[in-house]
């Protein structure tokens, strides 16, 4: 038996949002991405189909802002207080999370935006922004710390760990093991960012 969300007290803004995203994240765990409705999503998150619909005009820009509410901000990336320590807590960070609904997620909104270039784009933009910005940080955090000279990396070296950590992702599915992340780190990055 479902509840009538229209009996329960009202809620909204982030209140509404974190419940929306709270729910779109259960489902995923739950049916993945092939069966998540947003009505289902709805049901869960006790409110209205139309509340959802105002807000993301289809399941993938739902989706979408759902995995990215989660992410951590780029200034918020563990600082362990090395180069090397901080590339393996974000690779270990990202892998970890690609092996939950999150991972799920990403396998869904990548085959369903293969036709589609305006979605895939999205995808792309979001994906390569954040990773990036990540990356920034961690660069800006050894230059200070000496470990490095920030200005003579090209932006595009930035993109290469997680890159590759979507690779192994998508090609050799989930958990991605600790010695594939260490390998990253130490044979490519590493010297990548220092040469």
């Amino acid at each position: 038996m479902t509840t009538d969300h229209r009996k329960l007290p009202r809620r909204r803004g982030d209140e509404l949002t974190a419940a929306i995203f709270a729910a779109t994240l259960a489902e995923l765990a739950d049916v993945g991405y092939a069966g998540l409705t947003v009505e289902r999503v709805a049901e869960r998150a006790k409110t209205g189909k139309a509340s959802i619909y105002r807000r993301w005009p289809s399941r993938r820009e739902l989706v979408l802002a759902a995995v990215y509410s989660i992410s951590p901000e780029p200034a918020d990336s563990v600082d362990t207080g090395t180069l090397r320590g901080d590339l393996l807590a974000v690779l270990r960070h990202s892998a970890e999370v690609l092996s939950g609904p999150v991972g799920e997620a990403m396998r869904g909104l990548l085959s369903d935006v293969l036709a589609d270039h305006d979605p895939a784009r999205q995808l792309r933009e979001l994906s390569r922004s954040r990773g990036r910005l990540t990356m920034e940080e961690i660069v800006r955090r050894a230059a200070e710390r000496g470990e490095l000279d920030a200005t003579a990396i090209p932006p595009r070296r930035l993109e290469v760990g997680q890159a590759m950590l979507r690779q192994q992702f998508l090609f050799n599915g989930t958990p991605i093991p600790d010695e594939v992340i260490v390998e990253i780190v130490d044979t490519v990055l590493l010297p990548l960012l220092r040469n």
